[in-house]
């Protein structure tokens, strides 16, 4: 398996937290919150990370992943009905998946 040991800082207005390393086989899991355009310019200037896909649940809580396709890099943030947004976990290895199974089954992921 690579190792793709990734420090990285993400410092949002006065806040800043430094994240340990991602590899292929698992994601950082945090909670770093602040104004969700806070931290989507974050995302955008440092990471090159665009939103991918979104989700709302029952609660109105927004769920939204962005990614950089190019480095694959990529952020879970969730954001509440005031607008604050919080990173709930990072990692690498970021794959788009183009054409889901019409049948529902998994697609086939493994490890180099």
């Amino acid at each position: 398996m690579r190792n793709l040991l990734k420090p990285a800082v993400l410092a949002i207005g006065s806040l800043a937290t430094t994240f340990s390393a991602a590899t292929d086989a698992n994601a950082q899991t945090i909670s770093s919150c602040a104004p969700r355009q806070a931290v989507v310019d974050k995302l955008t200037e440092k990471y090159g990370e665009t939103r991918q896909s979104l989700g709302v649940n029952r609660n109105i809580l927004m769920m939204e992943v962005f990614a950089n396709n190019d480095t694959g890099t990529w952020t879970v943030i969730t954001t509440n009905p005031n607008g604050i947004a919080c990173v709930r976990m990072y990692g690498d290895s970021f794959e788009a998946l183009i054409s889901p199974d019409p049948q529902g089954k998994p697609a086939a992921f493994t490890f180099n």
